[in-house]
């Protein structure tokens, strides 16, 4: 059974809209905000968390946004690369799809830049597979 959205997040979805297809999904106790399986957001106690890269990370800072933290297993504090969505924002749709156009710009330069990866299934059937060999009854003479 799908976890209800919270009220925030279904009013993000709707001011997201004119970004593109915006959908969220439930994960880890918050929610990511998705535009064309590109995750640029994400929604922990009621705060929009925006992607953030080398090329926008100077606008986040200079909006006095700080990253988003959390606790780890082992007592130590992590930092992802998102920042919280400036305030001004929730007030003025231009100003929201501004911002979240530079998450989802850095979402993707992420994936452009990530090495594509190797099914995994198909190397575990290289590996176990050894190479046949024809028999003698099939090789032509």
């Amino acid at each position: 059974m799908a976890k209800a959205q919270p009220e925030f997040v279904s009013y993000l979805l709707d001011s997201l809209q004119s970004i593109g297809p915006v959908r969220a999904r439930y994960m880890f106790g918050g929610w990511g905000i998705f535009c064309d399986d590109m995750m640029f957001g994400l929604v922990a106690d009621d705060e929009l968390y925006l992607k953030v890269d080398k090329e926008n990370l100077a606008a986040f800072e200079d909006e006095g946004s700080t990253a988003f933290e959390f606790n780890m297993k082992d007592g130590k504090s992590a930092h992802l690369s998102y920042y919280r969505c400036p305030e001004h924002c929730f007030d003025d749709h231009e100003e929201m799809r501004h911002w979240a156009n530079l998450g989802l710009a850095a979402a993707l330069r992420n994936k452009q830049n990530k090495k594509p990866k190797k099914p995994r299934a198909k190397q575990a059937r290289q590996k176990k597979a050894p190479a046949k060999k024809p028999s003698a009854k099939t090789q032509k003479t």
